[in-house]
Parts: C-alpha cells; structure tokens; sequence
C-alpha cells in the first residue's frame, strides 16, 4: 500500500518505520521551508513489543521519502500534538493529498465536531499504543503489537478491510473498544490523573524523571489511582456511559492499596510499559490532555479537589515561566 505520514513526528514515524519494514510505500508529507534541512535517513532505537512480550532492542535505520502535492495514497496517518486536527485538515487539503484518513491522536472534540472537520473526507479514529523521542537524525522509541481502532460499522472509509490487511502485514493487531472518541476522552482523563500527581509540585521540565518517581513510588501512586478516580468524572460528564469500558476503568475501582501494588508490579517487570512513560517527553501535548480535563470540569462545576489542588500548582508554575 502507499501510505503519507503528516509530519515526522514520533508516533507517525514510528508507525512508518514499521509500515516500511513490511513492504509498504511510506512517504512523510514536510511542509516547504522544512523540506531542505529534513533528514534522508533516521538512526533507530527501537523497543519492539509485536514480537516478544518482553520486547526486543533493535537498532535499524528507516528511509525518509518525501511526499510531493496531488499525490493519491491508500491511507493518510493524521498524529498530531495538542488537538490541532483543523490545522492539519487543512494542510492535507490545501496539498491535496488524496486518501482515507487514520486520525491517531488525542483530541478532547465531540464526534460531530471531528465529522465538522473532516467533512467528506473518509476518516477512521485509532489511537497509537507506541511513544519516543527524536532527534534531528535518530528515533528512540517503543512499539506494542496493537493499535486501537474504530469499528467499521463506525467509519465512512471505503477500505477498512484494506487497513486492518495493513496492520497485520506489519504484525500489529487492532483493539476495537465500543466508541473510540469515547475512549480516548477517557485515556485522556486517566493520563490526567497520573501526570498531574507526577507533576503535583508543579514542575513539568524533566517528564522522564517525574514518571521514573512515579513508577517506583507506592505513595504517589495510591495517590494517582486516587486522582484518577476524580478525572475520569468529567469524562462522565460528557455523556459516557463508563460500564462500557469496564476494562479499562476497574483497575482504579479497586481499592488503591490494592491497585497500587499491581501497578507498581507492572511498571517494574512490563519494560515496554516502563520505558513508554519515561519517553514521553512534548510538555505542550502533556499539559494540552490535563488542561482539558481541567476545563471540563470546571464548566460542569465537578468536585475534584485533589486534581484542581495539583493543576492549580501546575499552571501557575506554568505562567510564572
């Protein structure tokens, strides 16, 4: 298949990376004044998890082709930092690149609204279970052996089945909850929960070691699942009917001594999940999902004292800079 990757971010990169390996045409879509100084070649880092449970290190290098306008693909992969979905709708449209969409990132729009921006354009919603960092010519990153994906009973692409050919060609399988906006809305209000009580003094300039105090604190987090229990309420508020992602919610219905140990458990023996919360390091996308959690609640006039305390901290640290 021949694929166009908005950008070269970590998560589209990374996915490229992958969709290259396996055969496919993967072409990155760089806006005009940044064509000349964008890399011909990455240096890989790579924690692979769609293989080995326990992941496997390799060390590879991944070809960066250019996409050119008035170019038609099979799929557009859509990543992007801090909701700004509009912005790159408009890019793929102004460029005219042609093809169905993945959007494969956070956002906190409601479905009409993401139908706003997409218009006719076919798109499906997914979400990444892999995360890194670049430099200017190498890629350090983490890979699963899944993505999230919509139902097709859910989308307007006329290749679904195509997709999920894709996926498996590359040794990824799709996860398919039961409303994916719903979902990231609450993956969003959980990663909430847990960064802001990484980052409850206020300071956000070192994520890496904020989430290394976490995950070997059983204090902080008790205090997270605590949190956490408060930030998925704005999630409800919205509309969510939660006894549909039981899986992803019960973990932190259980009695905090008792989850804190599992969870701390998993940090120290899951090295793929470990070294994906030390990665994440864009402190603009970190506090973009917090901020708008934070909002909502706010508007919907929700009790949440321990996040407001620990966000209050945080954006005035925020501001003082």
């Amino acid at each position: 298949m021949k694929i166009c990757i908005l950008g070269l971010g970590v998560i589209g990169t990374t996915y490229g990376y992958a969709l290259q390996k396996a055969g496919h045409q993967v072409e990155h879509w760089i806006r005009e004044h940044k064509r000349a100084s964008a890399p011909a070649r990455l240096s890989v880092e790579i924690l692979d998890g769609r293989y080995n449970k326990k992941g496997e290190e390799k060390k590879d290098n991944y070809e960066i082709l250019l996409a050119e306008k008035n170019t038609d693909y099979d799929l557009i992969i859509m990543s992007v930092a801090s909701g700004a979905v509009q912005n790159a709708m408009e890019t793929i449209t102004a460029n005219h690149l042609n093809g169905s969409v993945l959007l494969f990132c956070n956002f906190w729009n409601s479905r009409a609204e993401i139908q706003t921006i997409f218009d006719t354009r076919p798109f499906v919603i997914g979400f990444p279970t892999a995360g890194g960092h670049m430099g200017h010519d190498t890629l350090n990153c983490v890979l699963f052996d899944h993505i999230m994906l919509e139902s097709n009973e859910k989308t307007n692409i006329p290749n679904y089945p195509d997709l999920l050919a894709l996926l498996q060609s590359a040794g990824l399988k799709a996860e398919i909850p039961y409303d994916m906006t719903e979902w990231i809305w609450l993956h969003m209000a959980i990663n909430a929960g847990v960064t802001s009580t990484a980052a409850q003094n206020g300071n956000v300039d070192d994520p890496r070691q904020l989430a290394l105090n976490l995950m070997g604190d059983s204090r902080m987090i008790k205090e997270a699942i605590r949190t956490i229990r408060e930030t998925i309420k704005a999630v409800s508020a919205r509309g969510v009917d939660l006894k549909k992602y039981r899986g992803e919610v019960m973990p932190y219905r259980l009695p905090a001594p008792i989850s804190s140990v599992v969870m701390k458990r998993m940090f120290a023996n899951n090295e793929l999940t470990s070294r994906i919360m030390t990665l994440h390091n864009d402190i603009k996308d970190i506090l973009y999902g917090c901020s708008c959690v934070y909002q909502t609640a706010k508007e919907e006039h929700l009790d949440l004292p321990r996040y407001y305390d620990k966000m209050d901290r945080i954006l005035q640290a925020v501001d003082e800079k």
